[in-house]
């Protein structure tokens, strides 16, 4: 038995998660750095947005250590519109600035 449509992104289609994750990791790869870095991967020196759902998103994330997966709710709760997503992500973007200091 296959997903039906929607089901592995929490509802928002495939073509709006396709959409979040090349406009984040092509124009947005300092806020993802600044978010990783904030939210437990402090020397992270690379981060690259894999995934995002209703829930959260996902980040690859690269420092000294090595390559880890991070996991991070949306602050305000599951989503289930792209405008909703977006209004997440510049959340966590502005929380993470707000705890680096800059």
């Amino acid at each position: 038995m296959t997903a039906g449509p929607g089901a592995s992104d929490g509802g928002l289609g495939e073509e709006a998660v396709d959409a979040v994750l090349a406009h984040m990791n092509d124009d947005h790869a300092e806020d993802s750095l600044r978010i990783v870095r904030a939210h437990g991967y402090p020397a992270a020196t690379s981060a690259e947005m894999t995934s995002v759902d209703a829930h959260g998103g996902t980040w690859h994330v690269v420092d000294a250590t090595g390559e880890a997966s991070l996991r991070v709710a949306w602050p305000g709760g599951p989503v289930t519109e792209r405008a909703q997503l977006r209004r997440e992500v510049v959340a966590l973007h502005e929380a993470a600035r707000a705890a680096l200091g800059g």
